[in-house]
C-alpha cells in the first residue's frame, strides 16, 4: 500500500500548485512557497538526498524526476537506490518501466506525457492505463482543450505544466481540469491560485 497518497490528493487539491524546482539556487525560494508539493529537477546523487530532506523537514511532498538528476541511472538499481536511499515520496517520469517499478516498490507516480500530435495523446493514454499512476502530468499546459478530453478519458488525476507565464495560464488550464498546475517559474509560487481553489471554475 502507498504511503502518503491521500495526502498527495489533498495537497494538490487544496493548493492547485506544484513547485518544480529546475535550479538549486531556487531552493529557497521552493522552501518558502506555500505550495506543499515539489518536483525536483535538480541535484545529482550526491546532493540530492540533502534536498530531499531539506523538503521533507518542511512538511513537503516531494517527487524526484528520474531523467534529471544526475549520476542517477533509470534502471532498476537506480530506482533500487532511490527507494532505499533518497527516499522521496515519489517520482515524475517519462519511462513505462520506471513508473511501473516504482508502483512496485511503494513510490507514488506521477507519469509525464508529452502532448506532441495525436499519435503521442493516443499513446500516452494506453501508457497510462497500463502503468496505472497516481496522477498523470501533461505538458505543455497551454492546451486546454486537451485537458478536457483527457479527463474525460481518464480517472487519474491530471497535473499539468510547461509554458506557464502568469496567474491567468494557470487559472484558464484549472479551469479546463487540471488538479493542479506545475511551474518552475519562481514569481509564481509566493501564492497559491485561491480564485479557482477548491472546485473548478467555469469560463
Amino acid at each position: 500500500m502507498k504511503l502518503y497518497r491521500d495526502q498527495f490528493i489533498r495537497y494538490i487539491e487544496e493548493d492547485r500548485l506544484i513547485v518544480s524546482v529546475k535550479e538549486a539556487r531556487h531552493l529557497e525560494k521552493a522552501l518558502a512557497s506555500p505550495a506543499r508539493v515539489i518536483f525536483l529537477l535538480t541535484g545529482n546523487i550526491g546532493v540530492v538526498k540533502r534536498y530531499v530532506q531539506l523538503f521533507q523537514q518542511e512538511g513537503k511532498l516531494v517527487f524526484l524526476h528520474m531523467e534529471k538528476i544526475g549520476g542517477l541511472s533509470c534502471d532498476k538499481e537506480g530506482m533500487h537506490f532511490l527507494s532505499s536511499y533518497l527516499k522521496p515520496t515519489g517520482i515524475v517520469s517519462t519511462k513505462n518501466s520506471m513508473i511501473k517499478l516504482a508502483n512496485r516498490l511503494g513510490l507514488l507516480t506521477i507519469q509525464r506525457l508529452f502532448l506532441i500530435d495525436h499519435d503521442a495523446l493516443h499513446h500516452g493514454l494506453q501508457s497510462v492505463e497500463e502503468n496505472q499512476p497516481d496522477a498523470v502530468e501533461v505538458m505543455p499546459a497551454l492546451l486546454p482543450s486537451y485537458l478536457d478530453y483527457l479527463r474525460s478519458k481518464t480517472e487519474y488525476p491530471l497535473i499539468t505544466g510547461g509554458l506557464i507565464q502568469n496567474q491567468e495560464q494557470m487559472k484558464l488550464a484549472l479551469c479546463h481540469g487540471a488538479r493542479a498546475v506545475s511551474t518552475g517559474t519562481p514569481v509564481l509560487w509566493k501564492e497559491l491560485p485561491t480564485d479557482v481553489k477548491n472546485s473548478y471554475c467555469t469560463l
